[in-house]
């Protein structure tokens, strides 16, 4: 198998679109909280259902009866879905044969 040794030149002419590009980059970058002393993982507060839209996890391993897991739209969502749904943890969802 060849060794591919080209260098890729990824730098940019100066223009319009550069420009413009350049500053939304500044503008939107600083928005991103994630550095690299402080890593994104399942126990991040950002990942952490904390009553907030941001987090959807509990930390924990599958607790898909949890009802703190998920956003605040989600739990919303979930209090309006069991008006009409007849299963529940309590009256799971068995396949008949």
């Amino acid at each position: 198998m060849a060794v591919q040794s080209d260098k890729i030149d990824l730098s940019q002419p100066e223009n319009e679109m550069s420009r413009i590009a350049e500053e939304q980059r500044k503008r939107l970058f600083p928005r991103n909280d994630f550095k690299p002393t402080d890593q994104y993982s399942a126990v991040h507060p950002d990942a952490i259902a904390d009553g907030d839209v941001n987090g959807k996890g509990t930390g924990g391993d599958l607790d898909i009866y949890n009802q703190r897991a998920g956003s605040s739209v989600d739990r919303a969502e979930r209090i309006d879905d069991i008006k009409i749904n007849k299963f529940s943890p309590n009256n799971p969802y068995y396949q008949v044969r």
